[in-house]
């Protein structure tokens, strides 16, 4: 996985981990998490920080990388210059390389010149004279190290499309390092995958183009005792976004973490990612990924591009939301609910008594954790700083709310026991049996009044929770 400059992991980065994790475990494999930070734009420490923190949230758990490490280590690239340097040294004594002078100038104008249509490198360099090589230095160039492509034609079964082959006259000879040295993704992507023995690589379809560079390279690799493998690849379909266009990373659906932050259920957002090429079964949608290890084939992954829909993730988050247990669903809304100031951290006793009680009333209800303190706060407010929403008090809280308010008032500001059953009992008398009204009228300025809101958890529970004098005090404050 590469950083991302915008501190978020795009969700496409996400859905190849999460195949290449289920795949290495349904095969009892090793998953390797390898840390691409070469790019030293991308390379922060903040960034390196947020891919690891987003491993963890979404409990994609890895056998050798950061952390852990493992027999291959350091399994950040950033770490691993000196291989690398070995390793274009070696290719740099074989006949499999050249140096390269040329500018981009230079390339792009040769080409307009002869007018042809395959872009990347013509070649210029491939054979210069030891007279040519002077004359470049003199003038001060420092060469780039050139990959010679071979001629003919490169073939490999893909293990998501099936055989694919590319003719070698149409894949230029490419670059390995910059002029400064520094090595390019080109060079320390297949050489880390032979020296740490990858025997698999999932990874996205915008790679396939660099694969047939990537086999000559591991020819060339096996030549030179660095490997003694090519490893097999499979190119995911493409995530879309709106209007049939690959989701980009600037789409505000694209960014990983967003949906951590955004309430989601680690569960809930990669069994939707998980339907973004595969299934589980053609009538089901909803699984863990437990279920997904013990299903998943890497040739059932369809080839075609995904489109990615945020009401389906969004359904399938819910579905997740009501497989978890109270007590589940409580911890995990826990930092949510500090985070938005409902709670205090630590929890105070109280609160947290109040909070055991009042969960069951929205487990059923919320679709997103973040739902929880929305619908919870009003109980946890000092009366000083409880409001009403503007728009929902316009609504309900006119003239004919507010009379519907102060019968609600009058029927419960003397009761006793104050309890669920006494309070329904007593709103049920005074607003639908005396006033004639229909619950969905009587009850909204009364759940408005004392919760804030137009949804909230059940009435009846609410104002028991709440308790007599606040349930009280907040209907006597709507009435102004």
């Amino acid at each position: 996985m590469a950083p991302s400059p915008t501190g978020s992991p795009h969700v496409g980065l996400v859905r190849t981990a999460l195949y290449n994790w289920a795949f290495a475990r349904h095969h009892g494999g090793t998953f390797v998490f390898r840390i691409e930070d070469t790019d030293a734009a991308r390379n922060t420490e903040e960034s390196y920080a947020s891919l690891i923190e987003l491993m963890h949230w979404l409990g994609l758990d890895w056998d050798e990388g950061p952390e852990l490490g493992g027999p291959f280590a350091p399994y950040r690239q950033s770490e691993r210059g000196d291989l690398y340097t070995d390793a274009l040294d070696r290719l740099r004594a074989s006949s499999y390389t050249y140096d390269c002078y040329c500018t981009n100038e230079e390339v792009d104008a040769r080409r307009k010149a002869s007018g042809s249509k395959v872009m990347g490198y013509d070649g210029f360099c491939r054979e210069l004279t030891d007279d040519q090589v002077a004359a470049f230095e003199a003038d001060g160039r420092r060469p780039v190290v050139r990959f010679r492509m071979p001629d003919g034609t490169i073939t490999w079964d893909d293990l998501v499309r099936g055989e694919i082959s590319f003719e070698t006259q149409f894949v230029p000879d490419f670059a390995l390092c910059r002029a400064n040295g520094e090595p390019l993704y080109t060079l320390v992507n297949p050489v880390d995958d032979a020296l740490m023995e990858i025997t698999h690589v999932l990874r996205g379809e915008d790679l396939l183009s660099s694969t047939p560079r990537q086999i000559a390279l591991y020819d060339a690799l096996i030549e030179l005792g660095l490997t003694d493998f090519t490893p097999r690849f499979g190119h995911l379909p493409y995530v879309m976004g709106e209007g049939n266009k690959k989701l980009s990373k600037r789409d505000p659906q694209a960014h990983a973490l967003a949906y951590r932050d955004g309430g989601f259920l680690p569960e809930g957002l990669l069994n939707y990612l998980a339907l973004l090429g595969w299934s589980i079964a053609a009538d089901r949608d909803v699984f863990s990924l437990s279920e997904m290890v013990d299903a998943f084939e890497i040739g059932d992954v369809n080839p075609n591009p995904a489109r990615f829909d945020l009401k389906k993730a969004e359904a399938i988050n819910a579905a997740h939301m009501r497989l978890l247990s109270i007590e589940d669903i409580t911890h995990r809304a826990l930092p949510f609910l500090k985070r938005d100031g409902v709670v205090g951290d630590p929890v105070h006793d109280a609160d947290a008594q109040l909070l055991e009680l009042a969960m069951p009333l929205v487990a059923e209800r919320i679709n997103k954790l973040t739902e929880v303190p929305d619908m919870l706060a009003f109980l946890f407010l000092d009366e000083e700083a409880f409001t009403v929403d503007p728009a929902d008090a316009e609504k309900m809280l006119d003239e004919t709310g507010k009379g519907i308010v102060k019968a609600a008032h009058d029927a419960l500001v003397d009761l006793h026991p104050w309890s669920t059953d006494a309070i329904q009992t007593a709103l049920q008398q005074a607003l639908v049996e005396d006033l004639g009204l229909k619950p969905r009228v009587a009850f909204g300025p009364v759940r408005v009044a004392v919760t804030g809101k137009r949804i909230s958890p059940p009435l009846f529970e609410s104002l028991e929770l709440l308790g007599h004098d606040r349930s009280v005090g907040r209907l006597q404050r709507a009435l102004g």
